[in-house]
């Protein structure tokens, strides 16, 4: 039980950091004059004004992300389980288990995916 408490704690801290690079946003200060930041052909260029709801895309753009990664995660582990059971019924049965709530999970994150999409492009426009 506490081995399952920590193995909890360390994927709450990884998906931290993992998450972590969203939040940092470049502020802008009055004294420096207007924001730049390095340009897609490596000069400097005007940073763009970051909206509330661009904010709110890329965070669940991230977090979508981060659940396509999980996805994967699962089928390779339910493919190795069951490839592992050597015939046994019962971890045949939860391999299964495993591939077919991955590929509902997969269902319901492009589901959300595609409502984010939706609602977000109405907002903006």
């Amino acid at each position: 039980m506490i081995i399952k408490k920590i193995n909890i704690i360390k994927l709450i801290f990884i998906v931290f950091l993992l998450l972590l690079p969203c939040f940092v946003f470049a502020g802008d200060n009055a004294a420096l004059g207007t924001l730049k930041t390095i340009g897609t052909g490596g000069g400097y260029t005007e940073a763009d004004e970051f909206t509330m709801s661009g904010m709110a895309g890329s965070i669940i753009q991230s977090l979508l992300s981060l659940l396509g990664v999980v996805f994967v995660a699962l089928m390779l582990y339910g493919g190795f389980k069951w490839m592992k059971a050597s015939g046994r019924e019962e971890d045949v049965k939860s391999a299964q288990a495993i591939i077919r709530q991955a590929i509902i999970g997969l269902i319901i994150t492009t589901s959300a995916w595609t409502i984010s999409r939706f609602v977000l492009a109405a907002l903006t426009n």
